[in-house]
């Protein structure tokens, strides 16, 4: 918990790598997962870097390997899915992997061009056995005069009149082919409007379906006969056929010679559906033999991408043959990365140690948490707003307690909780099985992800739901109410209601429930005014202990990075003005649950309206009566208006000047956090320059007299020294120093700048103050709607079932209530309202909590890891 509370420290490190060594230390590095590599070569192009041949190699094997992995998948062969992680193969093995995917691929292309060839031959064979059946049938059914004379009688005509010419005059002839199914309408009308009616179509559609050679998609397609008279005729039939892609077949027009054709087209199919088996048996043996293999090459290949695209951000110190390389590594771990940049040496048989040294920067650092599988569902939500400026107190650890707590205030109810810890609780169980494979459904990914924030919501709910008493929207009797009605039956019948009177009805020796409200107020008609009290101030207390805690964490951040300033003019007035106002709100809940009860209900004060009047210095006091010796302020059985004590009026002794002097208080605090701290900043500013000025008085001095005049020269300002400093054999000129230059890692002072943001960031607190209190509130308004639904649910479904008078079907009729009420209190009461009470949550923890101290400024730690390449998608 300690290093989840502020983020691990970080250290700016510097390797030097020999050149023979560096692939060999950058892979140990790349295992190990704790260092991020910075680029040492931002400005200069991929392409012009030292390993970009290398990195393209790679890119060439990736695609090697995507077009195995497509073949797999076109097969439906699953890529096994072990927990197998190789280390990243030497430089030199390279060239025996190249060989091998480039050997699998040229196999493989060359099997699908045979595989696609022989599937066409077979396709066109199909086709053409077709037709000749079909051809067959047509003529076996008409004959061949008898189709012939229907041709005939169809395109002979007078052409220079109406009149019809002896058909013997007409000779035909006729083309059979093979087009898609779907363009037989649309072929049909252009052969009629092309051909004005002078060609006569017969088609049939083919019984079963052809696969496309290319796609492997099944085709409908129709065979057909064209008959036709003259040579031009034929010619535009054949353009109209190649126009929409028609094929034709040669067909015989003898009987004989169809069968003789058809019989040997069979003979040829069979011997090439032979071939086809064996092609495709080749290419399966082939992919059998790729499908092994494939998840360790990847994965190799994808490490030897990453340690050279990492070399690449290195520097390259040509004298002493090495690399030179930056990067960021938390302290803890830098025993670690000297045995692997050890290890790494050893492997590549380098006699020159590597070299890791620590740096001096003032570069900001990122940010890293050590969180395991339990802690990284709640880093990751605070993530999601901002990451953590570096060593800033990390919200996280309150967040494991305090979200699923508020979740639950929410979420109250035992039953319900019930169900979502069991299935958090199933998901932990076989978290194992469910996170080993990769799933396609996001949803249920995201479930199983937040397996333990939803166990410890389930778990927490369970727990509010015993307080609040409430399980599917009914009260258990556990401990034995402590009220005991005293009426009889005939008094009960008089009238519909009772009002029951604590001092006759409640058992003062048994003394209240013990735990949770007790389950009489399940029954009353005034339940829902009691809970909405009840809830409404338990969400302010919580609102109001949660924003205190925020305002002390502020306090150890400005203590650990010792900004004693922001503790005097920020931290002190921020907590007397929360605690002057809603602190004392929340003493005056007590205060009224204390001091007030069942003997003196009349005189409990009404805290939203004392709230208001403290603030509009409105006071009504008690009036001291005659002959009264008692305390003012006591809880007693006097008459109210003898004291004139009513909700409104002054409910404890000196209220008056203790609320005044509150608000005062708060109301000072507003100018302290605005004015202070701006003109605090600007005299430290003024002194800074002053101290400066004389320093550079004093410079001036000795520079002029120790005069020098050398030759003039054209100087950078990289190269000006300041205080008479001597540079490259020669001393600085007077005209080369600014004596009011300011230093260069000094940030320019702008006081209207400061003001404004100082400015902003009081008013954004104070206002901060008030509304974030009202926006607690949520807690009571979201419990009390997932009450009132259970209720409803209950009400409409389940106890309508239950009033079912009818033998047998009765029991049918509550199975199938049972389960509508099942799912409906699943599908809404726990998904629909489970999901807004988390989102309700998460805007408390981001807005009203985190914004009391938390920057959230910084930059993730990303660390040089091989782990993220093993869950990488294949495809990528």
């Amino acid at each position: 918990m300690g290093a989840l509370f502020r983020s691990e420290e970080m250290n700016l490190c510097q390797i030097f790598l020999q050149s023979e060594a560096a692939y060999a230390c950058v892979s140990e590095l790349g295992e190990l997962g704790m260092v991020q590599f910075k680029d040492l070569n931002p400005d200069v192009n991929a392409f012009q870097r030292k390993f970009v041949s290398e990195i393209m190699r790679c890119e060439e094997m990736e695609r090697k390997l995507r077009y195995i992995h497509r073949e797999l998948k076109k097969d439906g062969m699953k890529i096994p899915d072990r927990d197998e992680n190789p280390k990243a193969p030497a430089p030199k093995e390279m060239i025996d992997l190249e060989a091998t995917f480039e050997k699998i691929e040229s196999e493989l292309k060359e099997v699908n061009t045979n595989a696609e060839a022989l599937r066409r031959n077979y396709l066109e064979l199909t086709e053409l056995k077709e037709v000749l059946k079909k051809t067959q049938i047509f003529f076996a059914e008409h004959g061949r005069h008898g189709i012939v004379d229907d041709a005939q009688h169809a395109l002979a005509h007078d052409e220079g009149g109406g009149g019809f010419v002896p058909v013997t005059s007409v000779q035909l002839g006729f083309v059979a082919g093979v087009i898609p199914r779907e363009k037989v309408p649309a072929f049909e009308r252009l052969l009629w409007f092309a051909n004005r009616g002078n060609t006569f179509l017969k088609h049939d559609e083919i019984d079963q379906p052809l696969e496309d050679p290319v796609s492997g998609d099944a085709i409908s397609k129709c065979v057909f006969l064209i008959f036709f008279q003259g040579e031009q005729l034929k010619a535009r039939v054949r353009k109209i056929c190649e126009g929409f892609k028609a094929t034709l077949y040669p067909c015989p027009e003898s009987a004989s010679e169809r069968v003789e054709m058809l019989n040997g087209v069979s003979t040829r199919l069979e011997d090439l559906n032979t071939v086809l088996h064996q092609t495709e048996d080749h290419r399966k043996r082939v992919l059998m033999s790729a499908q092994k293999e494939i998840r360790p090459w990847i994965i190799k290949v994808k490490k030897i991408k990453a340690i050279y695209h990492t070399l690449n951000m290195c520097n390259f110190d040509v004298s002493h043959n090495s690399l030179i390389a930056e990067c960021w590594t938390p302290v803890s771990g830098l025993e670690e990365i000297q045995s692997a940049l050890k290890h790494g040496t050893e492997l590549s048989g380098s006699t020159v140690p590597s070299i890791l040294h620590r740096m001096q920067t003032k570069e900001v650092p990122p940010t890293y948490f050590k969180t395991n599988k339990f802690t990284t569902v709640f880093q990751e939500i605070i993530d999601a707003y901002g990451i953590a400026t570096y060593q800033e107190v990390n919200p996280a650890p309150y967040a494991i307690i305090s979200f699923p707590f508020l979740f639950a205030v929410m979420f109250g109810d035992f039953g319900h909780g019930f169900i979502m810890f069991l299935a958090g609780l199933w998901m932990v169980i076989t978290e194992k099985k469910l996170t080993s494979g990769k799933s396609d459904n996001e949803i249920m990914s995201m479930f199983v992800g937040g397996r333990y924030i939803i166990t410890m919501m389930g778990l927490f709910s369970v727990y509010t739901g015993l307080i609040y008493n409430d399980c599917f929207s009914k009260s258990v009797n556990i401990f034995g109410s402590g009220w005991h009605p005293s009426y009889d039956f005939r008094t009960l019948q008089k009238e519909t209601s009772w009002t029951m009177n604590p001092a006759d009805h409640f058992d003062n020796t048994t003394g209240p429930y013990p735990f949770g409200v007790d389950p009489i107020w399940q029954s009353s008609m005034n339940k829902i005014t009691f809970t909405n009290s009840l809830k409404m101030k338990m969400s302010v207390i919580f609102g109001v202990s949660q924003m205190l805690l925020g305002v002390l964490l502020s306090f150890v951040n400005h203590a650990y990075f010792r900004r004693p300033l922001n503790v005097f003019c920020e931290f002190i007035p921020q907590l007397v003005f929360l605690m002057c106002l809603f602190g004392y709100l929340v003493a005056l809940v007590f205060y009224k649950w204390l001091f007030f009860t069942a003997e003196c209900p009349q005189y409990a004060p009404q805290l939203l309206i004392q709230f208001i009047n403290m603030f509009l210095l409105t006071y009504t006091p008690r009036v001291m009566p005659a002959n009264f010796t008692g305390d003012l302020y006591a809880c007693t059985s006097i008459e109210p208006t003898s004291i004139n004590a009513t909700s409104q009026t002054v409910f404890f002794e000196h209220q008056q000047p203790i609320q005044i002097t509150l608000v005062i208080l708060a109301l000072l605090m507003v100018p302290t956090m605005l004015l202070v701290k701006p003109f605090v900043l600007r005299a430290r500013h003024n002194a800074r320059v002053k101290r400066r000025q004389g320093l550079y008085a004093t410079s001036q001095r000795t520079l002029i007299h120790n005069e020098e005049h050398p030759e003039p020269a054209v100087r950078g300002k990289d190269n000006i020294a300041i205080n008479g400093e001597e540079e490259d054999g020669g001393i600085v000129g007077h005209s080369e120093v600014g004596i009011s230059e300011p230093e260069e890692n000094e940030e320019e002072f702008d006081m209207g700048e400061v003001f404004i943001h100082q400015a902003i960031h009081t008013i954004e607190y104070c206002l901060g103050c008030i509304s974030h209190t009202a926006s607690y509130l949520r807690l009571w308004a979201l419990s009390l709607a997932h009450a009132q639904l259970s209720e409803v649910l209950w009400s409409m479904l389940f106890r309508f079932g239950l009033t079912f008078d009818m033998a047998y079907v009765g029991g049918i009729l509550l199975w199938a209530v049972f389960g509508a009420f099942a799912v409906v209190t699943v599908a809404v009461l726990l998904l629909m309202e489970g999901l807004s009470a988390f989102l309700h949550t998460l805007r408390l923890h981001w807005v009203e909590f985190n914004s009391k101290f938390y920057m959230g400024d910084g930059y993730k730690f990303a660390p040089y890891n091989f782990k993220h390449l093993l869950d990488a998608d294949l495809d990528e």
